[in-house]
């Protein structure tokens, strides 16, 4: 459904992705892991043409969505604009990025109506079936201030299920709720997944991804280092840079005491 084909990104003289390439098929759930620096929130940000490449392309539904150099000149293609492509892959951040001065529902309903062009009522609708999926129905006319911070996230994934996404990118987030809140994130991320919903993953949840994921995708320094099952990634890593990667992991599980599911 999504390709990235030797995708590079510079940040100065910082290379962030090294010759990138990678498949995501329809249905498939893609967990991308890796050490604090390592290019996992860059291409997810490429993927969805938030961050501008410096060289590479990426396919939809294998047609070019967006090619860097094209004759020398970096162009989105002409067939399928920047702005359409984005409508079909949602994007949930690891800060919520509610607007404030409006309610859950408004939230929720505000892209569909303006952007995709939905009735009010059509999308007041949808957004309350939203809600119930994440289990949030009785917040509907709640202002997110009064929400806590898994409360938010939930309303986040919400919003970009709004527009109907075809796949859908999370990137950390759950990283910056408290601890006793990622599970209910996790469960609407689990519901998606047994849905059917495409994903791409970039996450520290060791055991989620574990559990959910299709493949795990391994990146350090730049590049895409190592990808397999979950069974093959954890149990029998073929890289130097991942067995290091997992061994970190095992001592700070262990000096928990156990508090981290792997």
């Amino acid at each position: 459904m999504i390709r990235l084909e030797r995708v590079n990104k510079y940040f100065g003289s910082l290379h962030a992705l090294k010759d990138v390439s990678l498949d995501v098929a329809k249905g498939e759930v893609v967990s991308v892991v890796g050490p604090s620096g390592s290019g996992k929130s860059t291409m997810l940000r490429c993927m969805n043409l938030l961050e501008t490449m410096d060289s590479g392309t990426i396919c939809f539904d294998d047609a070019p969505v967006y090619s860097s150099l094209q004759d020398g000149v970096r162009r989105a293609d002409k067939d399928r604009s920047i702005e359409a492509f984005r409508a079909k892959v949602g994007m949930v951040f690891q800060s919520f990025n509610l607007f404030a001065h409006l309610s859950v529902l408004d939230n929720i309903t505000v892209a569909p109506i303006h952007v995709r062009g939905v009735s009010s009522s059509d999308a007041t609708h949808d957004a309350h079936v939203l809600l119930e999926k994440v289990g949030l129905q009785a917040k509907a006319h709640a202002w997110p201030h009064q929400l806590s911070g898994g409360q938010q996230q939930r309303v986040a994934i919400a919003r970009a299920l709004a527009m109907r996404p075809q796949v859908m990118l999370f990137d950390e987030v759950t990283s910056a709720l408290d601890p006793e809140l990622v599970g209910e994130v996790l469960r609407v991320m689990r519901t998606l997944a047994d849905e059917g919903m495409t994903m791409v993953v970039v996450t520290h949840e060791m055991g989620f991804a574990r559990e959910v994921s299709d493949r795990i995708v391994f990146m350090a320094d730049g590049r895409i280092v190592e990808e397999g099952s979950p069974a093959a990634f954890f149990e029998a890593p073929q890289q130097a840079r991942t067995r290091d990667f997992l061994r970190s992991l095992w001592e700070r599980n262990r000096q928990l005491g156990g508090a981290v599911s792997l």
